[in-house]
């Protein structure tokens, strides 16, 4: 019997192992292999869209080093912030990177941080670099995403969809109570029937991508695809952690800790996607202003500069549509005659004769 089935789906996978294949006794791990492929793909996504925004693609693999060291690093602390009991009896296993145990929010979060320093370090504009990366990062995701369903783990509760899928107990990372008691019996063989997460958050992050690359493309300010980013990374990883059983919690709670996080983020974003817009629009109203010389020795009221926008905008708009009227009346041909000069006679034609003309 199968390892892991999609019964809706028609798909069945017999045997699915934690290890690729190993080199000298090592161990080399799926989970590993695919967060390596969605590390150079993204990389490769970001120098694309360096090149095409005329920035030095070789900044990205630079800033790449630093920032998988320390990602990985936050990753690894975030995790064991907020699952410290499986830590506290034994401290040393903190470092023990291969026993398991990362964030993605905790690596997020220590890649923002790098970008941080290494921007003030190469003089380079922060929210330039992240809007490159961010579509590169979500490209990453939805390819790493990929090792939990090689390792059977990061699943959601029983569901009965179209995207059911039934893990093997013998070979599930974990089951809970609830899953037990849902679970299907096929051939002798013992399945829990859940909600693939891996599949809905690689599907939400392969949509993510294309919506970045599309904005970056059209972009009016610096930090436009970042906080799009979180926003949109937010939204989907709010539902997504809902549905999930292994959640890690805050403290003496039952509330996820992505979940807060996430609401946290989409906030964030939508928030300086407004604030950003709007200074976007008034240094460029302030632009139009400097180049119609019109320059005030005072500083003028954001508001004042907006509601001036807003005022020519419906003024040009004003103006074109009585002049798309005026062209759409019919003239009369009593207007058409009045309008055309009036033709002289052939009189009036005649050149006026001087005395001076007369006499020489």
């Amino acid at each position: 019997m199968p390892d892991i089935w999609f019964p809706y789906l028609g798909i069945e996978i017999e045997h699915l192992s934690k290890v690729a294949f190993s080199i000298f006794g090592i161990d080399i791990a799926w989970y590993g292999i695919m967060i390596a492929v969605g590390v150079m793909a993204g990389l490769f996504l970001a120098r694309y869209l360096a090149r095409k925004s005329d920035q030095d693609p070789d900044l990205y693999v630079d800033f790449l080093i630093y920032a998988l060291i320390f990602s990985l690093i936050g990753a690894r602390i975030y995790y064991v912030i907020f699952s410290w009991e499986n830590y506290a009896d034994n401290p040393l296993r903190v470092f023990d990177f291969r026993g398991g145990g990362l964030a993605i929010y905790g690596g997020v979060i220590g890649a923002v941080l790098t970008a941080f320093v290494f921007c003030k370090v190469k003089k380079y504009s922060m929210l330039k670099l992240l809007d490159t990366a961010m579509p590169g990062l979500a490209l990453g995701q939805a390819i790493g995403r990929w090792g939990n369903f090689f390792n059977q783990e990061c699943f959601g509760g029983y569901t009965d969809s179209l995207f059911a899928m039934r893990l093997n107990i013998e070979t599930a990372a974990y089951t809970t109570p609830e899953l037990l008691a849902e679970s299907v019996s096929k051939g002798g063989v013992r399945y829990i029937q859940v909600h693939p997460m891996f599949l809905y958050e690689s599907l939400w992050c392969l949509a993510l991508v294309i919506i970045l690359v599309f904005f970056f493309r059209r972009k009016k300010f610096d930090g436009e695809i970042m906080f799009l980013y979180l926003a949109g990374y937010g939204c989907g990883r709010a539902w997504i952690e809902s549905l999930r059983t292994d959640q890690l919690l805050f403290w003496n709670t039952n509330f996820p800790v992505s979940v807060g996080v996430s609401v946290i983020l989409v906030i964030l974003g939508v928030t300086m996607l407004i604030v950003l817009s709007r200074k976007n629009k008034i240094a460029i109203a302030r632009a139009a202003m400097t180049e119609n010389e019109y320059a005030p020795d005072v500083e003028l009221p954001e508001d004042q500069i907006l509601a001036e926008m807003k005022a020519d905008e419906s003024a040009s708009e004003a103006d074109s549509q009585e002049e798309a009227a005026d062209e759409a009346t019919p003239v009369t041909e009593a207007e058409s005659e009045a309008e055309q000069p009036e033709e002289k006679s052939d009189e009036e034609k005649k050149p006026e004769i001087t005395d001076e003309d007369l006499w020489g």
